[in-house]
């Protein structure tokens, strides 16, 4: 017996040194043109997406305002699922109150404008080559094209008496810090700390803006908005729900490729190709010290 206790207690020994099996490797990066559902993981084909897309009636999806892929999937996007089901509204964040009648006045003309965008009062900071062939289309529809954004007035307004939208998900600690970080970013650090809870009310009165209209919006409606505004995590969705929407919003973000996007974001992705941007962190320092020197 004693030798079988003393074969036992060498094997028992023996095991606590096996080497532990070496960790997987971590997934391949998702390929330009990869559509993922992010709730299941699964890889998707165009036409699976489009089948998932007609079904929830209020659809935002997250772009990179200067990326010309995002635009062009947008337009398909927008075309597409209008074979799929009928279209309620289109929302875009690039379009302000103030010029929701000039839209509603070239829909209602006999014949387009000799120019459109400035029949639309359409505003600078919009890059009209890559917004205006979503204009054009959607003014072709039977459904709306409706402003989601604040008026300029309101932006100041919102500048110098910051307030935060009531809602607890709004208020909730972890998204106004991520709103602020994001802010910071998009600013290349270069924001004086004193500024950011301005800043902060503008991008949050933004987003309640938004889920405000989107749930006034005719049904389906569908929302084109700067991928933070998207997010499910910190931007309308958020707002959505604060304001008492039973089902909120599906997502989909539109990425390039090493962009992380969780499910904490988004719905779903869809991988578009890395381009090399203006290093815009270069000319805002550059144009910083040519104002102090003046």
């Amino acid at each position: 017996m004693r030798a079988v206790l003393i074969l036992v207690v060498l094997l028992l020994g023996a095991c606590t040194h096996v080497s532990a099996p070496p960790p997987a490797p971590p997934p391949p990066p998702p390929l330009a043109g990869e559509i993922r559902d992010l709730r299941t993981g699964q890889v998707l084909t165009a036409e699976q997406l489009l089948a998932a897309l007609a079904r929830p009636s209020r659809l935002i999806v997250g772009e990179q305002h200067d990326n010309r892929d995002h635009h062009a999937l947008q337009l398909w996007l927008l075309q597409a699922l209008g074979e799929q089901r009928t279209q309620g509204s289109l929302l875009l964040e690039m379009l302000t109150p103030d010029q929701q009648p000039h839209v509603d006045q070239v829909r209602q003309a006999s014949k387009p404008p000799a120019d459109l965008r400035d029949a639309l009062a359409w505003q600078e900071g919009w890059d009209w080559a890559l917004y205006g062939p979503i204009i054009q289309f959607a003014l072709t529809q039977p459904y709306p094209l409706l402003a989601a954004n604040l008026d300029p007035l309101e932006v100041r307004a919102a500048y110098t008496h910051p307030a935060t939208p009531s809602g607890p998900r709004s208020n909730a600690e972890d998204v106004k810090d991520e709103l602020q970080k994001q802010v910071r970013d998009s600013h290349c650090g270069l924001l004086p700390k004193s500024q950011l809870p301005a800043m902060l009310a503008v991008q949050q009165q933004r987003d309640r803006r938004m889920a405000e209209r989107l749930l006034a919006a005719p049904e389906p409606a569908l929302l084109f908005a700067g991928a933070f505004h998207a997010r499910k995590d910190v931007g309308v969705p958020i707002h959505l729900l604060d304001l008492g929407a039973q089902e909120g919003a599906t997502v989909l973000m539109l990425a390039q490729q090493g962009s992380e996007v969780t499910v904490g974001m988004a719905d779903y992705v869809w991988y578009t190709p890395k381009v090399k941007a203006p290093d815009y962190c270069k000319q805002m320092r550059k144009q910083l010290g040519k104002a102090r020197k003046k």
